[in-house]
């Protein structure tokens, strides 16, 4: 067999593939998982083989499910809507008069969001707690954590003053606070969880997960 020959039924060949790749249809790529009610713990903390995890807890269902934050769409209707309190206590709600706010309590139609580190167990962290540390929030305007007592706010977290901000969590903990957006839109938040080993007084850290939240006008 020529060169010349050889060369065209490589080329023919190659022609082929590149033809055969081009026309495939790319994988799909499976639709988010869309909560707007119910039961979630947003940052749910594990302690496994040594290693903190963190996922989403999905309690809206009959059966707890663990998830990766990047599958799910934490969704805020428009029934969260509420006026601002006036006062400059309520200042870190931006300057609207209006915010989207899923509260600390359980209210129907809306998720009861908070989190839990009831999984990580006693004496392998130094203070038994682990620190929530909010890194980075991209969206139309301000995001906060904040819970309320007698009518007062207390700012957990706050995008508005700049980031990052740090809160230490105790072990065994399951809480509920309030999630606030400043405007609809859709919002990435994300947060990084650490702990130092009791053991030997190294860190170790979740890494960074990134949670998107929807907020419906």
């Amino acid at each position: 067999m020529s060169a010349v020959r050889t060369r065209n039924q490589l080329l023919a060949g190659l022609a082929l593939t590149v033809a055969l790749l081009a026309g495939a249809s790319a994988p799909a790529v499976a639709a988010p998982i869309v909560l707007s009610s119910g039961h979630v713990d947003v940052i749910d903390v594990d302690y496994t083989g040594g290693a903190l995890t963190v996922d989403l807890l999905d309690g809206t269902g009959t059966t707890d499910v663990e998830r990766n934050p990047a599958d799910v769409v934490l969704q805020v209707p428009s029934a969260a809507r509420l006026t601002v309190p006036a006062g400059g206590a309520w200042s870190f709600l931006g300057s609207g008069g209006q915010a989207w706010v899923l509260p600390q309590a359980s209210t129907a139609g809306l998720l009861w969001a908070g989190w839990n580190t009831t999984d990580v167990p006693s004496g392998v962290l130094q203070n038994n707690r682990v620190s929530f540390r909010l890194t980075n929030v991209t969206g139309p305007a301000g995001f906060s954590i904040y819970t309320v007592s007698g009518g007062t706010p207390t700012v957990l977290f706050d995008s508005g003053n700049g980031l990052p901000d740090t809160l230490n969590v105790n072990r065994n903990t399951h809480a509920h606070v309030n999630w606030g957006f400043d405007a609809a839109g859709t919002y990435t938040v994300t947060f990084e969880v650490t702990g130092t080993r009791a053991s030997d007084g190294s860190t170790i850290s979740s890494g960074a997960k990134t949670w998107t939240f929807e907020v419906l006008a």
